[in-house]
């Protein structure tokens, strides 16, 4: 048997059921925000569609048909289903953020200070993934992420979050035993992590030439490279942010100042045209808040903008 609703467009029933309702094809019209003209014809193309007139056309109203008003009271019932539903899918989705980060930025930054903001905002969970592919947000369900880059992703809305940079970082019983005194003192030391990272780092140091291949180990994340490098297996190249609190307590040592940035730095991204979400302009401002209060981030910055502006600086050959 062929579906009875087939052909028949659902704008068509909404506006019926305005009209019939409200008895009215103007007024039906100014609910709807179209012309009274193309409430009509959307009724006269129902009604051709069923094979009968749906309402009277009286002086001052429209009065439903008996066909009419057995359409009338299915559509009214429909409708307010359709719309009670979509209030509660809404409702639901505005009160769960979801999240899609990197996992060493998740792991070391950001879920510390996640408390504070569920504590800002106690009628909005949160719900984080770690993926380090940048996935399409609206796809995969995910209202934001924080991605390194340079914030030009297609069908997405960026703002700068904090600089990507990286030093070299070891523990105390491997700083102690290479006798770290100049960068240079790395060129034959056990180093973690990607050679071509490395390269760049020792070229930011002024080391363009010379550098030996002595990578150990590779891992997918920064944060697995830098336990390797507190289990006393090499230097790992980490962000000075993300692992702030180790290198102030002592736990890593950093040893040399100097870092190399591989991205312009760690966005906050959203799909385009969801700027003004609620949970996402709450969620983009406190997050703002915490890296502008952050002093690991302010001095990275200002270490950022010293690399630029000595780079912009330097005589051309």
């Amino acid at each position: 048997m062929a579906d009875p609703l087939s052909g028949i467009p659902l704008a068509s029933i909404r506006v019926f059921e305005a009209a019939a309702r409200l008895k009215s094809f103007t007024r039906a019209a100014e609910e709807l925000g179209m012309t009274q003209a193309a409430v009509s014809w959307q009724i006269k193309a129902l009604e051709g569609r069923l094979g009968q007139s749906l309402f009277r056309r009286l002086p001052r109203e429209v009065q439903p048909t008996e066909a009419g008003d057995r359409l009338s009271r299915a559509a009214t019932e429909a409708m307010s289903l359709l719309r009670r539903a979509i209030s509660d899918l809404t409702e639901a989705d505005e009160h769960i953020l979801s999240i899609t980060t990197l996992a060493t930025l998740a792991t070391q930054w950001l879920a510390p200070r996640l408390g504070a903001f569920q504590l800002a905002n106690p009628g909005l969970a949160v719900r984080m993934d770690t993926n380090p592919a940048l996935l399409d947000l609206a796809r995969e369900g995910f209202d934001v992420g924080i991605r390194s880059g340079h914030g030009d992703w297609p069908g997405m809305e960026s703002q700068m979050l904090m600089p990507s940079v990286f030093t070299p970082v070891c523990g105390p019983a491997m700083a102690q035993k290479l006798n770290l005194k100049d960068p240079c003192d790395l060129l034959n030391a056990p180093r973690i992590g990607m050679e071509k990272e490395w390269a760049a780092w020792f070229a930011a140091a002024g080391l363009d030439d010379g550098v030996r291949p002595a990578t150990k180990l590779t891992a997918d994340y920064q944060v697995l490279e830098v336990a390797a490098a507190l289990g006393g297996q090499g230097v790992a190249l980490a962000s000075p942010i993300l692992f702030a609190r180790e290198i102030e307590t002592g736990v890593l040592v950093r040893p040399f100042q100097e870092m190399v940035a591989f991205h312009t730095g760690y966005y906050l991204v959203w799909p385009e045209g969801r700027r003004r979400s609620p949970k996402i302009k709450r969620f983009r401002d406190w997050l703002m808040a915490q890296a502008e209060a952050d002093p690991a981030v302010a001095a990275a910055r200002v270490g950022q903008e010293a690399r630029t502006a000595k780079k912009a600086a330097a005589p051309r050959p």
